[in-house]
């Protein structure tokens, strides 16, 4: 069973039934992971800030 890379406990994921682009968390602490590779597991930390950054980028372009 894969481990959180944040606080190490134990991920409950089901292997045969995850797929690219699916958000998981940690029980234990609350992190979001994107999951993005399967073979083998790879996950990305998911920024809440992320989005928001983007849509202020977006709306500066509009502005000029």
């Amino acid at each position: 069973m894969p481990s959180c890379p944040e606080c190490e406990n134990s991920l409950d994921i089901e292997m045969d039934e995850v797929e690219e682009g699916d958000v998981v968390a940690c029980e234990e602490c609350g992190t979001e992971f994107e999951v993005v590779g399967v073979d083998p597991l790879e996950l990305s930390r998911v920024d809440e800030d992320y989005d928001d950054e983007e849509d202020e980028l977006i709306d500066e372009e509009e502005d000029e």
